[in-house]
């Protein structure tokens, strides 16, 4: 039983939060041998919409029966189905039918559970439980009831408060539910395929759409280009070919810019393997916790491609302190990252919240970087600073005048409109992904997401070299960072997207919950903005590459 008495100004305000968490339909969750439970309710069509987590209570405006008023839902009667190991029927799963009574706070929640761990029942295996949310309000601890009104919170109540929560369990053995497909209900439950498809067909229409423009520069504009430049009786050269003796000159700012790509390499890899595992089912949504230990453990083993690549990179780039490079490179974006993260848990630790990463863990995090991943990346960095790119023409002494550019064709126009298409791809997924982390709802569709994934990389690679081609054909050789920052500036998009679901889709007022959400948006964008714009630098690297290696130059 918890006891609320308004007359205390401390446990008025405990009553106050409950009251506004239940106004802003707060909710439980809970897990169950690692399964989450699952709220079904009704929606059109006679279906059945599942989400994980159930309300606290339910809120009644002045409009409703009563004025202003809450109801708990604090007692919970769990119907738990098992069945033995070694029984695999073949049978569909039965669903659970509604009880006779209605009850307007009153609802089913469902879940598939793994294993038991009750040592009463340690001969069978959880399949299933069913939790009915009731909101009856008790006489006292020693007079339950299960009937009459239900347990109400005016909105202006004074009084000493006093509720009683409760739980009943009852076990049923089920011999037509198999324990290895606990998880279809749930995802039989989901209405969201028919978007995904969607999304998927709306991504693979802009890839076509790029891809042909691409294909007819390579195929038509740039073949045509080649042989025209290839013929001895031309005398002088114009469009891209003017700048061949400058646009492998070093660009501004070449340290960062190769630690951003280090960075952006290990990150790339990193991604990649993670959601390649997770299609293949690897990485399942019952082991709770599997998709970010992935992540975390393939980024470290990942630093030794960091480090190779920004040394390689700030060697082309005639770079002489390599080993700041690596130093930067091993600390500067997973120092961000970290600090950002500490803050964060920081705030979890003052505010109370069990979800506060322990000292230990961070510990352990640390440990990690600097035991496994810094070595990796030395050992990388090493490598890589006694190699670079072989170019295939030279750079003149002195820098090629470029030409004035009007504004369609000036950097940050097309940086701009460099993100859009990339963008487009991702952005149905992504309002996904952010319920899943914001909204507590389940996302498993990983191959939808990996699929998507390959679609973004196409995407960025073609926006990126289009955008370069139409560049050096108007004399501008600095392509460096315009190459890194066209694909990259997806990552802008994002931001703003995550801003306006922040603004439409979530009511958080609390400051400390507003830091907390911006804070580890900037740490998807910065990972979003690493990767993206590493997949445009090369792509586009490539592309010049190839063109000018096929061209007769003095």
């Amino acid at each position: 039983m918890k006891s609320y008495d308004t007359a205390k100004e401390d446990q008025k305000k405990k009553l106050d939060f409950l009251k506004k968490g239940i106004q802003l339909n707060y909710q439980h969750h809970w897990i169950i041998d690692n399964m989450p439970v699952v709220w079904c309710r009704d929606i059109n069509g006679g279906n059945k919409y599942c989400t994980t987590g159930f309300p606290v209570g339910c809120f009644v405006p002045q409009s409703g029966e009563s004025s202003d008023a809450c109801f708990m839902h604090h007692h919970m009667a769990c119907g738990i189905l098992v069945t033995r190991p070694g029984m695999d029927p073949m049978l569909p799963v039965m669903e659970a039918q509604r009880p006779p009574w209605k009850n307007p706070c009153g609802s089913i929640l469902k879940t598939y559970l793994e294993s038991t761990t009750c040592h009463h029942l340690q001969h069978y295996q959880l399949v299933q439980d069913i939790v009915i949310l009731t909101c009856y309000k008790h006489v006292d601890e020693n007079h339950l009831t299960c009937n009459g009104t239900p347990m109400e919170i005016p909105g202006d109540y004074t009084d000493k408060l006093n509720i009683i929560y409760t739980y009943s369990v009852k076990f049923e053995e089920n011999k037509q539910i198999r324990w290895g497909s606990r998880w279809d209900y749930i995802l039989e439950s989901m209405s969201h395929t028919s978007i995904q498809w969607f999304s998927i067909l709306n991504s693979f229409v802009i890839v076509l759409f790029l891809t042909g423009m691409v294909a007819m520069i390579i195929l038509r504009t740039l073949h045509k280009d080649i042989i025209r430049y290839n013929q001895e009786d031309i005398q002088k050269d114009y469009g891209w070919k003017l700048v061949h003796a400058d646009v492998f000159r070093p660009p501004r700012l070449g340290m960062l810019l190769s630690i951003l790509l280090g960075q952006g390499t290990q990150v790339l890899i990193m991604t990649f393997i993670t959601l390649f595992l997770a299609c293949l089912g690897f990485l399942s949504p019952a082991n709770r916790g599997a998709l970010m230990t992935c992540s975390v453990v393939l980024w470290v083993l990942m630093g030794a491609s960091a480090g190779y690549v920004s040394a390689k990179v700030y060697k082309s780039f005639r770079g002489l302190k390599w080993k700041t490079n690596f130093f930067l490179t091993a600390l500067l974006c997973p120092g961000v990252v970290f600090v950002d993260i500490f803050i964060m848990n920081l705030i979890l630790w003052i505010e109370g919240s069990s979800s506060a990463i322990s000292f230990g863990t961070l510990v352990g995090i640390l440990a990690l970087w600097f035991g496994i991943s810094v070595p990796l990346t030395f050992l990388g960095a090493y490598v890589g600073s006694f190699q670079k790119f072989d170019y295939p023409v030279g750079t003149n002494q002195i820098p090629r005048h470029i030409p004035h550019q009007d504004f369609i064709r000036r950097p940050l126009f097309s940086i701009i409109i460099g993100g859009v298409l990339p963008f487009g791809c991702i952005f149905i997924q992504l309002f996904f992904i952010l319920n899943s982390i914001w909204s507590h709802q389940m996302y498993i569709m990983f191959g939808f997401l990996f699929l998507v994934f390959i679609i973004l990389l196409i995407t960025c690679s073609e926006a990126t070299i289009l955008l370069c081609y139409f560049h050096l054909c108007s004399e501008d050789y600095h392509w460096w960072w315009r190459a890194f920052l066209t694909s990259s500036f997806t990552a802008v998009y994002f931001f703003a997207y995550a801003v306006y679901y922040f603004f439409a889709k979530l009511k958080i007022t609390d400051i400390a919950s507003i830091i907390l959400y911006f804070g580890y948006t900037m740490i998807m964008v910065l990972i979003f903005f690493l990767f993206t714009g590493t997949v445009g630098f090369f792509s586009c690297f490539i592309f010049i590459s190839k063109i000018y290696s096929v061209v007769k130059v003095d």
